[in-house]
């Protein structure tokens, strides 16, 4: 985890900052700072350059999966003193048969080849499946990796909805006042949104020299203000809103302008907004850039299954809350549908939510958040279902045997069946 520490006094140091202890290529907790209330508090978990690498092996990575509160500081997404009831559907999932590249599977391939370690799926706010593999239960919280892009999403809409960011024009440097000078200088809420600032990324997850590892060096270092100052060092490669570049750093930018807006933490935020009043069972955490700093806006959240699911229908249903929407009217539909660039180009992505590319989904408008290793919200608003998967995929390179999409279709399909 700290290759680039150069001597012991620097690795010392590294390590202290997250208080862990290394041992042979692994992480443990110290006993005494554990939760042991959590089933898998006690288990050994490998390092968060391994998960970048594609460097764990199975069981390793599972148990690190659901134990990424241990990797860096957190901040916890307080839930409140009364869950949403998720009630058993009548007819329930038993199987799903379909094709793909012309192969016949099932829903027991799809689960093993896929690596998915629990799945949910609600039709109708009802529980229609739900399964947990590889030693998961109820009371698992686990990595959200890129599915806290479409949470940081939210959280932008509800804070434009709130008027304490002036619109999707507003100015980035408004909130962030140290990226003026920077490429971010010029760069609106929309762009960072979509992905399109302009600003020059690589994000390839497994390549040491790439921007997403340095944003993980400067995660690492958990000094405070670092990722800001990283990015604020990038230059620029296009004009704002000219191109779409998928990067992890669009999201930390967004996160800091939703922290400079509201005056107070996202994971806070999240937790008054969203979180508690709708209904979520469990506390939920997310990464810091620092001790008490900044949330890491594009991962690092770790929650249950059925939180997730109900994060899900938050966000199909409108984000009403106590019957009223908290989001900006038509914000669903607006960051869940493809973008246009300036130059009039179609996007296939949303405001950090993926757009459908398989034909019963589009026709549907479906939509998903999605993160490495097999993480999904997938959200069909016509019928009315959520799907939710862990996944535990040896590398973030999107290898997955079967494509969910298809999956996802077909699940969609057998619950139409009367």
């Amino acid at each position: 985890m700290f290759r680039n520490c150069g001597n012991v006094l620097q690795f010392k140091t590294a390590i202290s900052a997250l208080g862990v202890t290394a041992l042979f290529g692994a992480v443990i907790l110290p006993a005494q700072a554990q939760d042991n209330a959590y089933p898998h508090a006690n288990e050994t978990i490998g390092t968060v350059e391994q998960v970048y690498d594609g460097a764990l092996l199975p069981d390793l990575a599972v148990s690190t999966y659901r134990n990424i509160d241990r990797l860096f500081p957190t901040r916890t997404i307080k839930a409140g003193a009364k869950a949403l009831e998720l009630p058993k559907a009548e007819k329930q999932l038993s199987n799903v048969k379909f094709k793909y590249e012309d192969k016949d599977y099932d829903l027991y391939d799809f689960i093993a080849l896929d690596s998915i370690t629990a799945m949910l799926v609600i039709k109708d706010g009802k529980v229609a499946f739900e399964t947990y593999q590889r030693g998961n239960t109820e009371k698992t919280r686990w990595m959200s990796m890129s599915v806290a892009k479409s949470v940081s999403s939210t959280l932008a809409g509800i804070a434009i909805k709130e008027g304490l960011i002036k619109g999707l024009d507003a100015q980035v440097v408004d909130y962030v006042p140290e990226l003026k000078g920077s490429a971010y200088d010029g760069v609106s809420v929309k762009d960072v949104l979509m992905m399109s600032s302009g600003v020059k990324w690589n994000e390839t997850y497994t390549d040491p020299n790439s921007d997403r590892r340095a944003l993980l060096r400067a995660q690492i270092s958990q000094k405070p203000r670092s990722a800001v100052e990283l990015m604020a060092k990038l230059p620029r490669a296009a004009e704002p809103g000219s191109v779409n570049t998928y990067s992890t750093g669009e999201t930390q930018i967004l996160g800091e302008i939703v922290r400079g807006a509201v005056k107070k933490p996202l994971a806070e935020y999240l937790s008054e907004k969203i979180w508690a009043p709708f209904g979520m069972e469990t506390d939920a955490s997310w990464w810091l850039d620092s001790p008490d700093g900044v949330e890491i806006g594009g991962s690092g959240i770790s929650a249950t299954l059925r939180d997730y699911g109900r994060f899900g229908l938050f966000f199909m249903n409108n984000g009403v809350v106590d019957g009223k929407s908290i989001l900006p009217e038509g914000w669903v539909k607006e960051a869940t549908t493809p973008k246009t660039l300036k130059d009039g180009k179609k996007l296939d992505y949303g405001y950090m939510w993926w757009t459908a590319w398989t034909e019963p989904s589009i026709k549907d408008g479906a939509f998903s958040a999605i993160g490495i290793q097999g993480q999904n919200i997938y959200i069909d608003p016509v019928e009315k279902v959520v799907i939710v998967t862990f996944g535990a995929q040896p590398k973030p390179v999107g290898k997955e045997p079967i494509d969910p999409n298809v999956f996802f279709d077909a699940v969609v399909a057998e619950l139409k069946k009367s």
